[in-house]
């Protein structure tokens, strides 16, 4: 279906121009929300003869978008909520969450100008976008974490979830055994407090040689 824009629609194009969308599209979004008409005669009588009332008109809701986000813009939010110990979420942050957060720090948006591609399943800090305007687009800080004092370290930059990590491999055993070499023996020489008591060689020094011949089951 062809259309006019009375606004900027981003991928399509900004105010007056005549774009060719799919009939879903038109029909369910831009039509009933007034974000554009159809490209025929008629309408395109109207869009001219009010196109300089539409740019005004969008000029000065895009001023006001652009004052609102100076405020908004960066603004950083705290969810705490529960999740496993590998991190993962006992459910999820979603935009309704972003919308509550905001208006816990005084700014009031609607849930149609959170842009999130999917919900937030895991703790940690994330950027999220906040369209005002077809044309003002900020991004507020979503510091989703177990504890305020977790949320406080993601806030100064700690990776909390490398951090959990790093705990959980401790936990495991860390690095692993680690033998000690003594720097004076030589190759293959075995160390006099691993040899077994008790075996020496016939002028009664503990020897590897000894202790190789105590051992070895053809000399029983």
């Amino acid at each position: 279906m062809d259309i006019i824009l009375l606004e900027r629609i981003e991928k399509l194009g900004t105010i007056g121009d005549v774009v060719t969308v799919k009939d879903g599209y038109a029909r369910n979004f831009l039509l009933p929300q007034k974000k554009a008409l159809r490209a025929n005669a008629a309408n395109k009588q109207v869009f001219e003869a009010n196109k300089d009332r539409l740019e005004q008109e969008n000029a000065e809701r895009r001023s006001e978008a652009e004052k609102a986000g100076e405020k908004i813009d960066g603004t950083e939010i705290v969810l705490i909520r529960q999740s496993s110990n590998s991190g993962q979420l006992y459910g999820s942050v979603n935009v309704r969450d972003i919308v509550a957060g905001l208006e816990d720090k005084g700014h009031s948006v609607d849930k149609k100008q959170v842009v999130m591609g999917s919900p937030i399943k895991t703790i940690g800090m994330f950027d999220v976008n906040v369209v005002l305007h077809p044309e003002v687009r900020i991004i507020v800080k979503a510091n989703v974490a177990r504890s305020d004092d977790e949320a406080e370290l993601q806030s100064q930059g700690v990776d909390v979830m490398a951090a959990m990590f790093q705990d959980e491999q401790a936990a495991e055993g860390g690095e692993g055994f680690t033998e000690t070499v003594d720097p004076t023996l030589e190759p293959g020489e075995i160390p006099a407090d691993m040899l077994e008591d008790g075996v020496s060689n016939e002028d009664g020094e503990t020897t590897t040689e000894a202790l190789i011949e105590a051992t070895d089951p053809d000399n029983a």
